[in-house]
Parts: structure tokens; C-alpha cells; sequence
């Protein structure tokens, strides 16, 4: 594999004026932070070097060797035996609703002790339409890390058509390529999908294709949560056809939002869909993905085992559906089949209950409530839903996509699954340390630089001079995961300094209580051309 290209070279300051005479003494270059002693992994694939790393404000000002070019800092902070590298991105986050409602929950710590610098959000088709409104937001509130928004197709489809189960009307589609194009015109990443969720799925590709031609008139991104990461509706296959063909037609890069293949019906079908991303790069497509290290899904019951055909319209037109004798056998069917490829009610943990609600799975709240699974799960869904974790991957799966060079890390943070708390660290601590899937060059390549190229974040995901000063440095023997599905609200260890825009927010293991992100929005970098990135990004 070929190291990312367009990486801006080191400089060397303070080199000496060459002459017969001594050259007059000059005070030595002072910069805000200096890091030394620690190994450096850039973002690229090259290998990692020991060198010191200055910051001046808000970006990276010198790489090399700090003693042999007379730099000096207002804070030197030693961090032999450390690693130095970018801060991470996280392309897939549920975080909007933090950041917006809970004042306190904008620093977002759990990302910061995950190593992450930016985050991205709006993900599965639910990022806001007016994404200027959504970002001064942010940035009138303060933020932890960076934040980025996608618009969301299901966010505009049911601005313009409600919950109806129906194509849109030309001059209905006319107005949602409109919303796509404002949203873009603000700073959206790209156009988002959850082909999955009711009333997107209703959607059918002919309007996907529209929406996502806007996406291609800005070099922007189309993300989706495809139709069927299972066997659902069209099956696993077939929804990644319908993604790439949604690339095809309309000349949007296409990113696949945590790759999986989920459920017992389609384990075993990584090979098939690598195979199929793999020639359509090699047609000119640009095709990346994203994916957390867990074997675990979070969803809600409603999402994971009530069919679509309930969903249209209302809650109330849902519920009653749910209660008409006339559905029932139909119902439990469907309801019995989404278990089977689910792997059954022992698969499926509630989680993020109402207090004093203990997290159990499906089969042991049925017998609880005295009523069979299927019951169950419809009582739940009527009283409210809950979120679950739904263990329904497996790990030679999980393995094969890592290994692509095309697939980043993400959390998919939700509340209720560790992945939220601790996603990057698992992936460092059990695919890289313990079983190897991947090098610690590549994680960090694919948490970083490649993650900021495919979102059209510049000058971010790299220490390079120049770049902002996204920094993480953590210790390889304590970097790790914590939480888990017992406990998933326990913050990951093993940053010892983090710098968001050049501002410490974790010192010596500390969170200090400061909020220097930035809302970010998508631009247009010079084009990086790498094996690593399946084609231009």
C-alpha cells in the first residue's frame, strides 16, 4: 500500500546564516506547546519516527528535533514512551441531541477520553435540513471536539411528505433537492440515508439517485445506512448494489455506514460485499465505509422487530395497527421471523431503561411480564420502545471488513452500548494489541487522515506543519476500553494529553473543563489520491 499523498513536508527552523563571519546570535523560535520524546505516527502509513511536535495557536508549526533547531515553547511537556498522533474522527456519532438539549453533555468526554477530536453527526438520514441554524448553534454553546453535520434525506422527506407511504410528486422532489442543496450550501458534509427506517425505506432509488446528483454537484459525500444489512427487506447483497448503483448514476462518492453483515441469514456475505466495493472502485467509483469493532447492533425493539408496513403515518395510526385483531397474524410472523434473524430473544438486551429498570434481554423481560416474546416486544413497543443491543455479527465478519483499506473506524455512539464510550480504544486494544487484524500504522491511518479526506475535512486527521493541531498522545499499555454492556457509561483510559485546535483538553490524564471545538463544515481540499482510500477522496 502506497502512504497518502499531498502530506506537507516538516519544516526546519532556526538553521543557522551560512558565512566567513559568526552569524549574529538569534533568539530561538517560541512556540505555545512543545512535545518531546514521543513516537510520531502522522496519519499516513509511513512509519513512525521519534520527533517533537510544536504548536503555535491553533496548528502544527514544527515536526523534527526541537534541541538540534533551538525551539523552545512556554509549556514542554515530555511524553517519552508515549505515542503522538492526530486526533481521531469519528464519522458516525448520535451526538446532535447531546450537544443541542444537555448542556451538559457538550464537552462530550466520552469521545475525548476515546482519543477523538472531531465528531460527525446526522448520520442515518436524520441530520437537520437547515444545517447553518444547527452549527451556529453549537458554536454559540461550546463544544468538546469539532463537530460536523451530514443533512439527512429522512429529515427532508418528512418535511416535504410527512410519514406517507408514496413517492414524491416532481415538484415534491424538486423542493427536496432544494433542501439538499441549502443544506450543502451551509457546510453539510453530504447527504445522509437510513434506507432501513420507516418512512425513508419508502423511499424508493429513483429518488435516492435525484438527491444524491446534488450531493455530486458539490464533491459531496452520499453516506447511507443502506436498505438491509440482513435479510430484511431486499438482503444484504442487493441493498449494496442499490448504493453503489446510487453512486453510479448519480457520480456521488459513496460511503457505507458501519459495514456488517447482521443476522444468521448473511453471515459469511463480508466476501461478497468486498468483492462488489472492489469492482466498482475499479470502475472509478470512490466507495469507502466506516465500522465499529463490536459484534453487537444498538437499535430500538421498534426498529429491530416491528415491520415497516406498521410504521407509516403516525404513532397513533402505528399503535393501532399494532392492536387491530386483524393484523395480529401477520404480525407475529413477521415479528417471530425478525427474531429468528436476530438470533432470538437471548440475543436481544434492552438497554437504557427507565430508572430502576434493570438492562435484561428480551427473553428474560417476557418472563417477567408472563407473556410470550412476541407480546413482549409489541407491550414494549407500546409503552414507549426501548433501545437494545442486539448481538447478531460474527467475528470473521467483523475481522474481513477491518482489514479493507477503504474502512474506517466509528462508534455509532448510542445510549445504552459501550460503543459510545469506547469504540477506538477496543479496536486498538482487541484488533490491533491482541488478535492483530490490523497494525497500529493502520488504525491510526484509518481513524484519522483517511476518515478526514473521505469527509472533506482539510487540513485536519494529520500532523503535518500547517495542520490544526487535532492532537492525541496516549500510552500503549493503557489505552482501553472500560465500558461495557453492564456497565456502558464508563469513560475509556490511556489518553494522557489531548489538544483540540492547539487548546489541551485532557492534561496528564486529566479532562479540564474547556470547550474549544469548532463547528466544522465540509470544504474542498486538494485531492489525495491513495490505494488506501479506494480512489480519490
Amino acid at each position: 500500500m502506497k502512504p497518502v499523498a499531498g502530506l506537507l513536508a516538516a519544516i526546519v527552523a532556526g538553521a543557522a546564516v551560512a558565512g566567513c563571519e559568526p552569524a549574529p546570535e538569534r533568539a530561538p523560535a517560541v512556540y505555545d506547546v512543545l512535545l518531546t520524546g514521543g513516537l510520531v505516527y502522522d496519519g499516513s502509513l509511513e512509519v513512525p519516527t521519534a520527533r517533537d511536535v510544536a504548536v503555535k495557536g491553533d496548528r502544527v508549526a514544527f515536526l523534527g528535533d526541537a534541541a538540534d533547531d533551538g525551539i523552545s515553547a512556554d509549556l514542554t511537556i515530555d511524553v517519552t514512551g508515549l505515542i503522538v498522533s492526530p486526533g481521531f474522527v469519528d464519522p458516525h456519532t448520535h451526538t446532535l441531541e447531546d450537544v443541542t438539549f444537555h448542556r451538559n453533555r457538550n464537552q462530550l468526554e466520552n469521545y475525548l477520553t476515546q482519543g477523538v477530536t472531531t465528531v460527525v453527526a446526522g448520520n442515518d438520514g436524520s441530520g437537520p435540513s437547515n444545517i447553518g441554524r444547527a452549527l451556529a448553534a453549537i458554536e454559540e454553546r461550546g463544544v468538546g471536539p469539532n463537530f460536523a453535520l451530514f443533512t439527512g434525506h429522512g429529515t427532508i422527506r418528512v418535511d416535504v411528505l410527512g410519514r406517507e407511504d408514496r413517492p414524491p410528486s416532481a415538484d415534491e422532489l424538486e423542493l427536496m433537492q432544494t433542501r439538499v442543496r441549502e443544506a450543502l450550501d451551509e457546510g453539510a458534509l453530504g447527504l445522509s440515508t437510513g434506507l432501513y427506517y420507516a418512512p425513508a425505506s419508502y423511499a424508493e432509488t429513483d429518488e435516492i439517485i435525484a438527491l444524491a446528483e446534488v450531493a455530486a454537484e458539490f464533491d459531496a459525500l452520499y453516506e447511507s445506512h443502506i436498505r438491509d444489512e440482513s435479510s430484511y427487506s431486499v438482503g444484504l447483497l442487493a441493498a449494496v448494489d442499490e448504493a453503489l448503483e446510487i453512486g453510479r448514476q448519480s457520480g456521488a462518492a459513496v460511503h457505507l455506514a458501519h459495514i456488517k453483515a447482521l443476522g444468521t441469514d448473511v453471515w459469511g456475505q463480508s466476501a461478497a460485499v468486498i468483492d462488489r466495493v472492489e469492482a466498482a472502485q475499479a470502475e472509478g467509483l470512490r466507495v469507502t465505509a466506516d465500522q465499529y469493532p463490536w459484534s453487537a447492533s444498538g437499535t430500538r425493539i421498534s426498529n429491530a422487530l416491528i415491520p415497516n408496513w406498521v410504521k407509516a403515518g403516525s404513532q397513533e395510526e402505528m399503535f393501532a395497527r399494532l392492536r387491530d385483531p386483524d393484523n395480529q397474524a401477520r404480525l407475529r410472523s413477521e415479528i417471530s421471523e425478525n427474531l429468528r434473524k436476530r438470533g432470538g430473544a437471548e440475543a436481544i438486551l434492552l438497554v437504557a431503561r427507565a430508572e430502576g429498570l434493570e438492562s435484561r434481554t428480551l427473553a428474560a423481560e417476557a418472563e417477567v411480564l408472563g407473556m410470550d416474546v412476541v407480546d413482549a416486544a409489541i407491550a414494549i413497543v407500546l409503552g414507549g420502545d426501548s433501545r437494545i443491543a442486539s448481538f447478531n455479527m460474527q467475528e470473521t465478519d467483523i475481522a474481513a471488513f477491518m482489514r479493507q483499506p477503504w474502512v474506517v473506524t466509528s462508534s455509532d455512539g448510542t445510549n445504552g452500548h459501550p460503543r459510545k464510550f469506547a469504540s477506538f480504544p477496543r479496536k486498538y486494544r482487541t484488533y490491533v494489541v491482541e488478535n492483530e487484524v490490523i497494525t497500529l500504522t493502520e488504525f491510526i491511518h484509518r481513524s484519522s487522515a483517511l476518515t478526514a479526506d473521505i469527509l472533506g475535512l482539510c487540513d485536519r486527521g494529520r500532523l503535518a506543519v500547517g495542520a490544526f493541531a487535532d492532537i492525541v498522545v496516549f500510552d500503549p499499555e493503557a489505552f482501553r476500553d472500560r465500558a461495557d454492556f453492564g456497565n456502558p457509561t464508563v469513560l475509556s483510559e490511556g489518553v494522557v494529553h489531548l489538544f483540540v485546535n492547539g487548546e489541551a483538553v485532557i492534561s496528564d490524564g486529566e479532562i479540564l473543563p474547556v470547550l474549544p471545538g469548532r463547528s466544522l463544515r465540509r470544504d474542498v481540499c486538494d485531492p489525495v489520491q491513495s490505494e488506501d482510500s479506494g480512489g480519490t477522496t
